[in-house]
């Protein structure tokens, strides 16, 4: 779970609840329990719920992807997100909880997926692999201080995506014309020793993104 430093005690608290939750979602997924014990948890968040779901509404900024998209990370730093971002956020219940870093022009992440992301047995959905690539080339986007959106995401599914098991996600800027970016990233098996015997690491999946970028007037504007 990435720490951010400056959070109030809401949020922290907020981060606190939605990891125990992706625990629990993971813990479902990949155990035998008692019946008894399910009626217990639906109990307990039935409960809880009308809490919630009567509090105020929240309003999330942009302001903190503002921030990070025109601030170049140090070199092996995390790269920021949103806390509540679906991949990256480490608020978010639903959330994948990935980190990325930046070493040298390349945004990196390697991951280990949990059983509730599974699309077959033992094997992540390819829609969360996806995923990854579609956040991994927006960090590549805050290295290169250029804010963009996706217009075109391509992923070859080259093995079975494991769960349980770190594969290492790559990613980088091949080229720029005007305001469009092509970006190449790959994910390879993590747990593999790289070029050993001159046998290169076993790509799991590739992708090329297209991003087109937003002028930085517009995007402090909220036009775009």
């Amino acid at each position: 779970m990435t720490e951010v430093l400056g959070r109030d005690d809401a949020m922290v608290a907020r981060v606190r609840a939605a990891t125990a939750l992706r625990r629990l979602s993971h813990a479902i997924v990949s155990h035998d329990v008692p019946a008894p014990v399910f009626e217990s948890i639906a109990a307990g968040v039935e409960s809880w719920l009308p809490s919630v779901e009567s509090a105020p509404g929240r309003s999330r900024s942009i302001d903190t992807m503002k921030q990070h998209m025109f601030e170049r990370p140090p070199e092996g730093s995390p790269i920021g997100t949103f806390p509540d971002c679906v991949v990256s956020g480490d608020a978010n219940p639903m959330g994948l909880d990935v980190q990325f870093f930046r070493e040298g022009d390349e945004a990196v992440s390697r991951v280990v997926l949990g059983p509730a992301f599974e699309g077959a047995p033992n094997r992540a959905h390819g829609g969360v692999v996806a995923a990854i690539f579609d956040d991994l080339m927006g960090f590549v986007l805050t290295i290169h201080e250029s804010p963009a959106y996706t217009a075109e995401l391509t992923v070859q599914y080259r093995r079975p995506m494991p769960v349980g098991q770190e594969i290492e996600f790559r990613a980088r800027l091949v080229s720029r014309t005007g305001r469009r970016l092509h970006i190449e990233a790959e994910a390879t098996d993590a747990a593999a020793s790289a070029d050993v015997d001159g046998v290169a690491r076993t790509k799991v999946a590739t992708a090329q993104g297209l991003f087109i970028t937003i002028p930085r007037e517009k995007f402090e504007s909220r036009e775009a």
